[in-house]
């Protein structure tokens, strides 16, 4: 399975086949389905990579949308592919974001970007909290280190190298973010382990991939789903 590489060399966006595409589209679908539209209410994506879910976001809603990422090429691409009158794409390193954000959110999404900042999560929540507007929202997918396909790429080091992870990025499990969340004073705190569709996966294999998934989301082996479903109003 091939990766995108950002402009540090690091692999950030898996190849933009049909059965990620889908994968990806289901992700979006998702946090969709954790908010309430309205044509004045602002959404930013942190981490969009090259634009996709972001633009799905803003396909289906009518607020505004606006796709983020420090990678300048992965921005440009975005705004090149994807052009709807509710969505912009900007630069910006989230690490260096309570200096730079200056604007308010209803809701603060993104898909596989927590774990990059996970040695700085509490600085990031405090952003989060500053830049949410009341009864503001965040949304993320992230991996699941329960996995054990996660955990065998973030857990090995010769896996990691081969991944080109970035030094710092780790999956975690659904408790570790939620007690991050609660020390951070988030409110509704609802973590959903979800997803057994590995990216990769052959478009043939999509469809009975997401069956046995779903089937299996509603056991106990739910624990080792793929990613995990994160939301919480600030």
């Amino acid at each position: 399975m091939s990766a995108i590489k950002d402009d540090r060399g690091f692999n950030q966006i898996f190849e933009q086949s049909e059965g990620n595409l889908i994968r990806l589209k289901r992700r979006a679908d998702w946090m969709i389905d954790e908010m309430n539209p309205s044509d004045d209410k602002r959404i930013l994506e942190i981490g969009c990579g090259t634009g996709y879910v972001a633009y799905q976001v803003a396909l289906q809603m009518p607020m505004q949308v606006i796709g983020s990422d420090l990678c300048e090429p992965f921005i440009k691409e975005a705004r090149e592919h994807y052009r709807l009158p509710n969505l912009l794409f900007e630069v910006l390193d989230f690490n260096k974001a309570s200096e730079s954000v200056h604007n308010k959110f209803d809701y603060l999404i993104g898909n596989g970007i927590l774990h990059h900042l996970y040695y700085n999560l509490d600085e990031v929540f405090n952003t989060f909290s500053n830049i949410l507007n009341p009864g503001g929202k965040i949304i993320f997918m992230e991996p699941n280190i329960y996995n054990p396909y996660v955990a065998a790429i973030f857990k090995t080091k010769v896996l990691r190298k081969l991944a080109n992870l970035e030094p710092d990025e780790m999956a975690f499990s659904g408790n570790f973010i939620k007690k991050k969340l609660e020390s951070a004073n988030f409110k509704n705190i609802k973590i959903v382990y979800k997803d057994f569709l590995l990216p990769g996966v052959p478009k043939l294999l999509v469809k009975p991939s997401i069956i046995i998934g779903n089937l299996l989301e509603k056991t106990p082996v739910k624990f080792i789903s793929q990613s995990i479903l994160i939301s919480a109003e600030g």
